[in-house]
């Protein structure tokens, strides 16, 4: 089972890897302003534009993370105090 689960990551995080680039693309807006910015001159518009694209698209995710993560160590702990209260009561 633990065997599996190493190659079902493996393949999601392989292909979460090849995928990467695509992830770098923008809305039409903040691509018509950014074109209108290297129009101007201003070259750094573009990098950092999609620097704080991706900070806003991590945040929400990094969050749902953590309270997945708390639930998922509670969970645990539970159940295996439940599995100790089960095994206590065997004579």
């Amino acid at each position: 089972m633990i065997k599996l689960r190493g190659i079902v990551f493996s393949f999601f995080l392989l292909i979460h890897i090849l995928t990467l680039p695509a992830s770098f693309g923008q809305c039409a807006m903040c691509k018509s302003n950014i074109e209108k910015a290297r129009e101007d001159g201003g070259t750094n518009v573009g990098n950092t534009l999609n620097d704080g694209i991706l900070y806003l698209l991590v945040l929400p995710y990094a969050i749902a993370g953590i309270f997945g993560f708390v639930y998922y160590k509670k969970y645990k702990e539970k159940k295996a105090q439940n599995s100790n209260n089960i095994n206590s009561l065997i004579p």
